[in-house]
């Protein structure tokens, strides 16, 4: 199954050689290319951010079925074509699990983030939109014991409040991550780093070696 258009393949080809060299594994170097194809926005590549492993350990996640959890709809609706493509992830909204109305001094999100990783362990997260569910998900692997634990966290929420001060402390968690530093992130963008980890993890699965007679 062929899950790039022409026009996709010859931008790549023109992003990579606009970029020049990066220290990027190939891995690594095809999630900037779709960050970069998504957002028009070749100085992304200098906020970009990878933890030690983090594409392995989505790689293997997303072929193994894993859930993937996004912030908002818009962000499940990037992802889902993709999804349905490959490996037939599904793909749930913490939305889903929010309360009509926010608490006081809290936010839907938050609180969608709680149950939702109760619901779906082993997920791969999305948080394009929404700080203050990146930083419910990060207290709750903070507690003892911890609740169930996402294989990986593609954290770039958008914005001015609260989004540079989750990063940070994404940052130092040490939970396998994806990131964007700073102000920089969206619903597209971290449906473009999954996508790029949803093909890549297809066509290593068809280039596999078949079993032998």
């Amino acid at each position: 199954m062929d899950l790039d258009h022409p026009i996709f393949s010859e931008s790549v080809r023109r992003i990579r050689q606009w970029l020049g060299p990066t220290d990027l594994d190939p891995v690594q170097q095809e999630l900037l290319e779709r960050l970069v194809h998504s957002s028009g926005d070749l100085a992304i590549a200098a906020d970009l951010r990878f933890s030690p492993g983090a594409c392995g350990l989505g790689l293997e996640a997303l072929a193994a079925g894993a859930v993937i959890l996004t912030d908002t709809a818009m962000a499940a609706a990037a992802v889902a074509p993709m999804a349905r493509r490959t490996f037939a992830n599904p793909v749930r909204c913490i939305l889903e699990w929010a309360p009509a109305v926010a608490p006081p001094g809290g936010t839907r999100s938050a609180e969608g983030m709680t149950a939702a990783l109760a619901a779906c362990p082993g997920a791969v997260v999305l948080i394009g939109s929404a700080p203050t569910a990146l930083e419910r998900l990060l207290d709750q692997l903070e507690q003892p014991g911890g609740s169930q634990r996402p294989a990986l966290v593609i954290g770039m929420p958008v914005g001015f409040v609260g989004v540079a001060e989750s990063k940070r402390r994404l940052a130092a968690s040490g939970w396998p991550q994806i990131r964007l530093e700073g102000s920089k992130g969206g619903a597209g963008l971290v449906g473009a780093s999954c996508n790029a980890l949803l093909r890549r993890a297809w066509l290593n699965q068809a280039a596999a070696p078949g079993p032998t007679a």
